[in-house]
């Protein structure tokens, strides 16, 4: 078996903490594809998961390194393990939350969008302390801008859309 080298550590300036829900490692950004696509390494801790939501202009693909992350969209419903991987079409809302013991995750956006999202509205790891919050204000702002539409607060499916006439 061939022995590779480990990959360079992730420099400092890229890397962004959102609060105490997230932490993102910028691998290929934007800058670097053309914006094409980008790559982040995503630690999310245990049960932390994401508003229901949509992205008008880009698709996002879910890679699972360690943990266990549950993925609705649309009408599907998968707890992604290690190893599994799992694409979310443009205009396909969806939620994410992590498992019981966290996830970590390689995300995908094409076009690149997620990296810059969270790099523009989040803290610089190396700044982050326990008490570190995010701005949502700041966040919804760059959400808008990148076409993405919050559906609904963490915890809300897909399904509630249906349930509520949407």
């Amino acid at each position: 078996m061939t022995d590779f080298p480990s990959p360079p550590p992730v420099s400092q300036d890229r890397q962004f903490v959102l609060g105490q829900h997230l932490r993102l490692s910028v691998l290929t950004s934007a800058d670097e594809t053309e914006g094409r696509h980008d790559v982040s390494d995503v630690t999310l801790p245990p049960g932390a998961g994401t508003p229901l939501h949509l992205h008008t202009g880009y698709e996002e693909r879910i890679w699972v390194v360690s943990g266990s992350l549950t993925v609705w969209a649309g009408p599907d419903t998968f707890t992604l393990r290690p190893g599994d991987f799992y694409a979310i079409k443009m205009n396909t809302p969806h939620t994410i939350k992590a498992g019981d013991d966290g996830a970590r995750t390689l995300a995908i956006t094409s076009p690149a969008r997620f990296a810059e999202l969270i790099s523009r509205t989040g803290t610089p790891a190396h700044l982050a302390t326990t008490e570190t919050d995010w701005d949502m204000g700041l966040f919804q702002a760059v959400t808008e801008e990148f076409g993405d539409i919050i559906l609904g607060p963490p915890g809300a499916t897909p399904a509630d859309l249906q349930s509520n006439g949407q």
